[in-house]
């Protein structure tokens, strides 16, 4: 078998995701930077499915933070109760809806660092809402693309932190937003974490 240096292996890996995902669409439903960061919070330890089944009902009742502010923990937490952590994640959706209306006049900030300051947000949310909110760049990684990574040897990082830091320095930060993106459409559909078959794999196969 054919063995990739690293750098080889970083450009197929490009070129087969740019082939079977050229186009990655947010796989979160939302319309805004606010519902987004919602959107993100409340995909933690949850299913893209559910969140998107969940919001539509939660954003017709508050899709700002000024309205937001308004809607009580009861009511939040009566509508995200199917996903996961719904206690804490009610209490942090209208606590950072304040803090946006008190001190970040209604508008989601555009740094991490203010981000992250927020209730309920840590890096890789605020890696999400930088990178697809306002287009700057940013790689973020959750549990499914920090598997990927170790499993196509790109890092062997034992947490994401470091597996980010790993794919930054091996991809250019121009794709850093959109691998992001292929990557976990990638993860889904060719490369789970259970039942993988190793040789039908677009990635794994050379990797």
């Amino acid at each position: 078998m054919q063995k990739f240096t690293k750098k080889a292996k970083v450009q197929q890996i490009i070129q087969v995701l740019e082939k079977l995902y050229p186009k990655a669409p947010i796989p979160l439903k939302h319309k805004s930077p606010f519902t987004l960061l919602v959107a993100v919070l409340l995909s933690g330890q949850s299913t893209d499915k559910i969140v998107n089944r969940i919001t539509p009902v939660l954003f017709k009742l508050a899709d700002t933070p000024e309205r937001m502010a308004k809607v009580s923990v009861a009511k939040i937490r009566s509508i995200i109760k199917p996903i996961g952590l719904s206690p804490t994640k009610s209490k942090n959706i209208l606590a950072l809806s304040k803090i946006l209306v008190e001190e970040f006049n209604s508008e989601v900030p555009s740094t991490f660092e203010e981000l992250e300051s927020l209730p309920g947000i840590g890096h890789k949310t605020a890696s999400v809402v930088m990178s697809q909110a306002f287009g700057k760049p940013a790689f973020p990684v959750d549990t499914h693309i920090h598997r990927l990574a170790h499993r196509w040897g790109l890092s062997n990082g034992k947490n994401v932190k470091q597996t980010e830091k790993d794919l930054k320095r091996l991809f250019p930060k121009e794709l850093w937003s959109k691998l992001h993106i292929q990557m976990i459409y990638f993860g889904r559909e060719y490369c789970p974490a259970r039942g993988h078959e190793v040789r039908g794999c677009p990635i794994c196969k050379f990797c």
